[in-house]
This record gives structure tokens, sequence and C-alpha cells, in this order.
């Protein structure tokens, strides 16, 4: 297989900004970089169980406070 080199790269690239257009490119390379991201959390495992200190931190508490009593 032929090494790439800086022409090719540059050709791939103008490719990629015809078909895209320069205004999505950022979002485009930004859902590129999550998705490898999330592939390589998934790949160790380490998003999988929560311990259970994490779960249920002080303060998170969503239930509303009791109203006085008169």
């Amino acid at each position: 297989m032929p090494n790439i080199g800086l022409p090719e790269l540059l050709i791939i690239f103008a490719i990629i900004v015809l078909l895209f257009g320069a205004s999505r490119l950022p979002g485009l390379g930004k859902s590129v970089g999550q998705s490898v991201r999330g592939f390589k959390t998934g790949l160790s495992g380490e998003d999988e169980e929560k311990p259970k200190e994490l779960e249920n931190k002080p303060g998170d508490d969503t239930t509303p406070p009791a109203p006085p009593t008169a």
C-alpha cells in the first residue's frame, strides 16, 4: 500500500469540503470526536458501573422541603 503524502491529503480534504461544505465541517469534526471518545470509553468499560457514593451525592436531594406548620 503506498504512503499517503501531503498532496493526497490536500485532495482528500478538498473533496470533503466540497461534499459537506465549509460551514458544516466543525460540527462534523465534533461528532466524529464524540463518537471516537464513546468508542474508547466502551472498550475500556470505565462507565459501566458507578460507585454508590457517586450516585447519591449530598445536596442532590430533589425533593422540595416540607412547608412550615403553623
